[in-house]
């Protein structure tokens, strides 16, 4: 027979055996049960034990009697909870959860079983707040602090090497998958986020910090409409919350209700009037509004605010229609010589001088601003041109003149979308304002449904398959499916609609990476390929500071690739689809605005407007980089700007190869 000491040392075995194995735990306390009879730790561990095995109505009988014997052991009411829960007894589970946490209100452990149960019965507010009381006791900082350090100090790989550890051990701890989630954020791999933060709320629904997250990074991606049903939970817990209202007002935004946006923003900056994140997202929607002269002076009221805000720096600089005094030139070097200046900040104030010298005529100075604010951000993000390439290359081996032959007429027969594929800053937002000045076609933004449907086709693998399975997924779609996906991309698509116009435009540039897709989900969409001359368009990425997403933009060698990958995928799809796409040249479009625009209206089935020629007095939202410009006349000037950089490009020439000695992209493609 076991002496005392000898149990409450072999007890304490059991309970670190109990996660790992709880099988061996479960016989272990039995032996001790044999030997102590009555044991009341034993039994504790045996019904947690017998919970953990599958029988849950077995470990509430054992726990039942354990607390008519010890009514007031928080511990014994938590597991009874658990175990009601696991037997799908959810009311009995409630009363005995609730009277834990009544007994030790700060059993943190029961709070988040409370939330979970919550969650399960469909009380979302009470998930949310009993989660709450849970990280009250269980501050993230106490598990995870040095991930958290490198976090902030922006040590990205270190924070996910020790939170890949911390989830070897624990693969559902919700704080590491958020906290890695936010790591990939940071790398602007959205995609990888969101799968791990819709991972971390499945494990912890009442976890309103990774719904918050969620958020951002649907807001990065421009996705409104999934924002939605988030905000409203957060709201319903805490209804004055400024940001969660400025993200309501962001997601009105992305679905094209500006002026709902603008409403909302206005409230909050005379709300927090000294909240300089506040002004920033107002001066970015009064932008796209249209508003450029408020959209300035929401950016100067930010700086005075706070004039380290390198967010407000750059998106003055990004207006590209006021040039930056001396003044500010001196303020943002200054900021730049300030120590410990993290790399994200200090990326956008080299974008924002590098463009405030562009302006001076200093180009030397200028092109090394440029250069070392994409450097900065090129070390951060996780992009390899050479993948680009497998799935071009993998693109064209699918797409046969026979296999399109062979689908031809599948799909949705609806003529609605009109999509335009193309590099940024090639002319696309140029040509989308000048559509959506017809009576029958509306703009709405760069949709992200495409790009959706080829992720989730490419997730449909096999483990043994080493390459993605997309885009020869889509040989297993047969004309239903095809079919439904042309339905499913009207549906989700549905309100960006504002004006209910029978034409619309979808200007995500990188669809041109799915064109095979768009073509046998959607017969009859018109596709418009916008191409600007390589070494222009290129360089026009490089000294752009985008928010997020384009990663091939952060070097002059990517750049050049990724370039040759889109002219070769485009050169492709005209062979097997000949007449399909409407190349549209920038170039040409400058200098016979007419002529082009009558040839693309034709492409599109559509009557000429005189309206499309006068595009820059057409008001509506443009959300892109290229707001204030589509909203001007067109100047031949332009076009030559960037052979103020040539002496800079050669690496740029070098990728590009041929392509660089080529005038002007702008071959028929019709």
């Amino acid at each position: 027979m076991q002496s005392p000491r000898e149990v409450e040392l072999e007890l304490m075995r059991l309970a670190a055996l109990l996660e790992r194995e709880p099988q061996a735990a479960a016989r272990a306390a039995t032996e001790i049960l044999r030997s102590s009879p009555g044991q009341p730790t034993a039994l504790l561990l045996l019904a947690a034990a017998q919970r953990a095995c599958g029988d849950p109505q077995a470990a509430a009988a054992g726990l039942a009697a354990l607390a008519a014997a010890q009514p007031d052991s928080a511990v014994v009411r938590f597991e009874l909870g658990r175990a009601l829960r696991a037997a799908g007894r959810e009311t009995e589970a409630l009363a005995a959860l609730k009277r834990a946490v009544e007994l030790a209100p700060d059993l943190a452990e029961a709070w988040r079983e409370l939330s979970l149960l919550y969650a399960a019965r469909g009380e979302p507010a009470a998930c949310d707040a009993a989660y709450a009381r849970f990280e009250e006791r269980s501050p993230e900082s106490a598990r995870f602090g040095e991930a958290l350090a490198a976090l902030a100090d922006q040590r990205y790989g270190a924070a996910e090497q020790l939170l890949r550890q911390a989830l070897e051990s624990a693969p559902r701890d919700p704080v590491a998958l958020r906290l890695l989630a936010q790591a990939a954020a940071a790398r602007e791999d959205y995609r990888a986020a969101e799968q791990l933060l819709g991972e971390c709320l499945r494990l912890a629904p009442g976890y309103s910090r990774a719904r918050l997250d969620l958020l951002r990074v649907l807001q990065t991606q421009h996705k409104g409409e999934p924002m939605l049903p988030l905000i409203e939970r957060l709201l319903a817990a805490d209804p004055r919350n400024p940001r969660y209202r400025m993200l309501q007002a962001d997601a009105c935004a992305l679905l094209g209700q500006v002026e709902r946006a603008l409403e909302t923003l206005a409230v909050l900056v005379r709300e927090c009037p000294d909240d300089e994140a506040m002004w920033l997202d107002y001066g970015h929607t009064l932008r796209t509004a249209g508003r450029g002269d408020e959209a300035v002076a929401a950016y100067r009221r930010c700086l005075e605010l706070n004039p380290e805000f390198a967010g407000a720096w750059v998106a003055l600089a990004n207006l590209k229609t006021l040039p930056l005094s001396p003044a500010d030139i001196a303020a943002i070097h200054a900021q730049l010589a300030r120590a410990g200046l993290p790399d994200d900040e200090r990326s956008q104030l080299e974008f924002a001088l590098g463009r405030a010298l562009e302006d001076n005529g200093d180009f030397a100075a200028s092109f090394a601003h440029y250069a070392r604010g994409n450097a900065l951000r090129r070390a951060l993000v996780p992009y390899e041109a050479d993948k680009l390439t497998r799935l071009v290359q993998r693109t064209r081996a699918l797409y046969s003149s026979e296999f399109l032959a062979a689908r031809a007429g599948w799909g949705n027969p609806a003529a609605d979308p009109i999509f335009i594929v193309g590099l940024p800053r090639s002319g696309s937002t140029l040509v989308e304002q000048i559509l959506a000045s017809h009576s029958q076609v509306e703009g709405t933004r760069e949709l992200t449904d495409i790009p959706q449907f080829a992720n989730e086709l490419g997730e449909r693998t096999d483990e043994s398959a080493a390459p993605p399975e997309y885009p020869r997924s889509v040989a297993r779609l047969g004309r239903a499916e095809l079919a439904a996906l042309g339905e499913r991309y009207l549906v989700q698509t549905r309100s960006h609609r504002q004006l209910g116009r029978p034409r619309f435009l979808d200007k995500m540039g990188s669809n041109f990476l799915h064109l095979g897709l768009i073509h046998l989900m959607l017969p009859n969409a018109r596709i418009i390929d916008v191409r600007r001359a390589p070494l222009p368009c290129c360089f026009a990425n490089f000294k752009q500071h985008f928010h997020g997403g384009q990663w091939f933009s952060y070097s002059l060698e990517d750049l050049g690739r990724y370039y040759r990958d889109y002219v070769s995928l485009m050169a492709h799809f005209n062979a097997v689809l000949p007449g399909r796409v409407h190349r549209l040249s920038y170039e040409s479009l400058v200098r016979d605005l007419e002529g082009e625009v009558r040839a693309l209206l034709a492409y599109c089935g559509l009557p000429f407007e005189a309206a499309c020629l006068r595009f820059h007095e057409t008001r509506r939202a443009v959300p892109t980089v290229s707001s204030e410009q589509v909203r001007q006349p067109l100047y031949s000037e332009a076009l030559e700007q960037w052979r103020h950089f040539e002496p800079w490009l050669g690496p740029l020439k070098e990728a590009l190869g041929e392509l660089a000695v080529t005038p002007a992209a702008s071959a028929p493609g019709r």
